[in-house]
């Protein structure tokens, strides 16, 4: 796996991957298998009896709970380099969320045994454990904060521009184009909005040409990124809509 474009960053923004030295790297490479995932199949399936945990080599997965309403909340996007599947992995209990892949991924995978004993036996998987956690919880905690501060218009176009950064491809007339299988109520769980606030939103920026949308498809109009970025900042006006709150 090769080092994270984000290596660069305060250890508190680092995933997983970055925050390990290269002998620490090459103690979980050894303690691992690598394992291909098609697009749209799991990883792993809520409530199931499994321990294993993945880093991730490439590629995004989804991470969602399905709740007793029949309403799946999506909780997280996880990306290269980030650890998935740690709580079962730590706490030997059935799965609390759902990973699937939202494009071909690629991953190691660990039993629970050997990164039991790669927690216990090399500091530096313990430390970069201890910060993947702590970071979420920081994470959940501005999620939650947002809410009450900034609208959905304005997270929605925090989303979009973090989407085109990771996974964006120029199209033509110098366009950028996103290509993930997100569903509108994908969104609205991720920026903990309703559907109905992110179609509207969506609506609205078709309408000012910002981007246009197609099947699982985004893509962003010359000069969208400049507007979105303005809409992120906490330019728009309207106010916050309830949403599902995860943890």
């Amino acid at each position: 796996m090769a080092r994270q474009p984000g290596d660069d960053r305060a250890p508190a923004e680092q995933d997983f991957w970055s925050l390990l030295d290269e002998p620490a790297r090459q103690r979980v490479r050894d303690a691992a298998h690598i394992r291909t995932f098609a697009a749209r199949t799991h990883l792993v399936r809520q409530d199931e009896v499994s321990d294993h945990v993945f880093v991730l080599r490439r590629g995004c997965v989804k991470v969602y709970a399905d709740t007793g309403t029949g309403y799946q909340a999506v909780l997280a996007l996880r990306n290269s380099g980030d650890l998935l599947g740690e709580q079962a992995g730590l706490d030997r209990q059935p799965r609390s969320a759902s990973i699937a892949a939202l494009m071909e991924v690629e991953a190691l995978v660990i039993t629970a045994g050997r990164f039991s004993a790669l927690l216990r036996s090399v500091p530096g998987v313990a430390f970069a454990v201890q910060q993947v956690l702590s970071r979420r919880l920081r994470e959940a905690d501005r999620q939650r904060a947002a809410v009450g501060s900034t609208s959905v218009d304005a997270r929605l176009a925090a989303l979009v521009l973090d989407l085109g950064a990771r996974y964006g491809r120029p199209a033509p007339g110098r366009a950028v184009r996103i290509e993930l299988p997100l569903s509108q109520d994908d969104l609205a769980g991720l920026v903990l909005g309703s559907r109905r606030a992110v179609a509207r939103a969506l609506e609205e920026w078709r309408g000012l040409g910002i981007l246009t949308t197609g099947r699982q498809t985004l893509e962003l109009a010359p000069g969208g990124e400049a507007q979105l970025r303005h809409r992120a900042a906490g330019a728009a006006s309207r106010p916050p809509a309830a949403g599902p709150a995860h943890g």
